[in-house]
């Protein structure tokens, strides 16, 4: 009870007198409540003005000294795989700290002295604290472990200067938190384009870039970058439609699917890209029907455009009937209002009950058919 209140109470009365609690499990659960006053937090890391706590979950009701044997059929299974306790608490005095150096309310000063400690755990706390001097984070960039290096690089209180070291990291999972950092510089990512797969989504720093920076990494010559900067969906139209030209596949494909694309552009980057971008094209939302049916016959079909197609709420029955050809399209397509009504009336046979069903849902259907199939 005393530690589920300490979890959740916002008083700071209240959070400063749980610190003191007897009991060590209390303790640590106060030490993740970002109500307790800082000093109180401080002297959870370092027990200096708390009096010893007298008992934890591991030595309640057991010999001292303990460790948990987590494959032994008689140890209790309900401790944590490092329960310890030699009458100091020390595991859950660990665990104590470890949420201490995380939350954002204890003191930097106090952090900070942490961050050379033996424990790989501690230092990696110490690395996701938002308010550290810059000096710190440099020093845990250097880190042995990848874990810390890679929550000092996503960690937006490092600052963009700090992301130059782990830019270089040999752990690609390193690389990539740097480029998830919210103000890593753009040259940075930039270098970070050719050793480090980055993923589709937009990266923090493109979605918060200013217009002047969008225009610079659109105009890079590296067409990654330029790629990085069409994933957004919010972009000026002239920078998007200069994106939609782009000669670059990868470029074309990520700004494909914005709103605003007329139908002309996207006519062209079919043309000029092919099968490359007809997916993207496809789910477009303002893709009118006549374009959609074009994208349906291509041959040879690609089946994620089709899959787009089937769902488009522009598609007409000419695009919708290439769709039927099989696998996820079809069942799409049997539930799309535009499909015609003879058509939805054959699926309701079909082999696949997930068409059945689809078919079966179909406002297209009519009301007579319906009355029919029900018991």
């Amino acid at each position: 009870m005393a530690a589920e209140l300490a979890l959740w109470t916002t008083s700071a009365p209240v959070a400063d007198r749980l610190a003191r609690h007897p009991h060590a499990e209390v303790r640590r659960a106060v030490a993740y409540n970002e109500a307790v006053p800082p000093a109180a937090l401080a002297a959870l890391l370092t027990g200096a003005g708390l009096p010893p706590a007298r008992s934890c979950l591991v030595c309640d009701g057991r010999e001292i000294p303990f460790i948990h044997d987590p494959h032994c059929p008689d140890a209790d299974c309900d401790l944590p795989a490092d329960a310890a306790c030699d009458g100091t608490h020390g595991s859950t005095v660990h665990g104590t700290r470890q949420r201490a150096l995380a939350n954002p309310a204890t003191p930097p000063e106090a952090v900070a002295a942490f961050a050379e400690h033996p424990s790989v755990l501690l230092r990696w706390a110490v690395a996701e604290h938002p308010g550290l001097p810059a000096e710190v984070y440099a020093r845990l960039a250097g880190d042995p472990d990848p874990r810390v290096r890679a929550s000092v690089a996503r960690n937006p209180g490092s600052g963009p200067e700090v992301s130059r070291v782990p830019a270089t990291d040999p752990e690609v999972e390193v690389r990539r938190a740097v480029a998830h950092h919210p103000r890593v510089p753009f040259d940075v990512l930039e270098r970070l384009t050719s050793t480090t797969r980055l993923g589709p989504e937009p990266l923090p720093r493109i979605s918060c870039a200013t217009p002047e920076e969008l225009a610079q990494g659109a105009a890079s010559a590296n067409p990654r970058v330029r790629m990085l900067v069409a994933h957004r969906h919010d972009l000026p139209p002239e920078l998007r439609d200069r994106l939609a030209a782009d000669p670059d596949a990868s470029v074309a494909k990520a700004v494909a699917p914005h709103p605003g694309l007329s139908p002309e552009r996207l006519r062209a980057m079919v043309a000029l890209h092919g099968r490359q971008v007809l997916a993207r094209v496809a789910a477009n939302p303002d893709a009118p029907g006549d374009l959609l049916a074009e994208l349906a016959r291509h041959e040879p079909p690609v089946r994620r455009a089709l899959r787009e197609i089937a769902s488009h709420p522009n598609a007409t029955a000419e695009a919708l009937l290439p769709c039927l050809g099989g696998g996820r399209s079809r069942v799409r397509a049997a539930a799309h209002p535009a499909l015609p009504a003879a058509v939805v009336v054959g699926l309701l046979d079909d082999p696949d009950p997930e068409v059945v069903e689809a078919a079966a849902g179909n406002p297209s259907l009519p009301p007579a058919v319906m009355a029919q199939r029900v018991p």
